[in-house]
């Protein structure tokens, strides 16, 4: 959370821990792997030049240079991928079938009536 509070939309880097590369995307922050070669010529470019952009391209799934001069592919998973461009968490995916559960627990108090004593406990 932090990092989204400071405006951090993309990490790049080599590698990751898996909680926090599962829980970039929960955030909705996308942490991209790019070899270590990649990231070192990031890092000098950073270095050399003072206010050194990237342009991230979530749908072509690349990341490149201002002027197009260098592009760096990466992979992400098309599901979290399409949960980053839709804006959608896990409660975001959940509301997505809202009308769905609303009829789902109808049905339900209709076909087990039981069930409803049991939630007034």
């Amino acid at each position: 959370w932090a990092l989204e509070d400071y405006g951090f939309r993309v990490i790049v880097a080599p590698s990751y821990a898996d909680i926090f590369f599962n829980n970039c995307f929960k955030n909705g922050l996308l942490p991209v792997r790019l070899s270590e070669s990649d990231v070192d010529w990031l890092f000098d470019q950073v270095n050399a030049f003072t206010g050194f952009e990237l342009v991230v391209d979530l749908p072509a799934q690349e990341v490149r240079t201002v002027d197009g001069s260098r592009s760096f592919a990466f992979e992400v998973d098309p599901f979290r991928k399409e949960c980053l461009l839709g804006g959608l968490d896990e409660i975001g995916l959940t509301l997505k079938h809202a009308d769905a559960i609303r009829d789902y627990e109808s049905r339900r108090l209709v076909e087990q009536p039981w069930l409803a004593t049991t939630l007034a406990g």
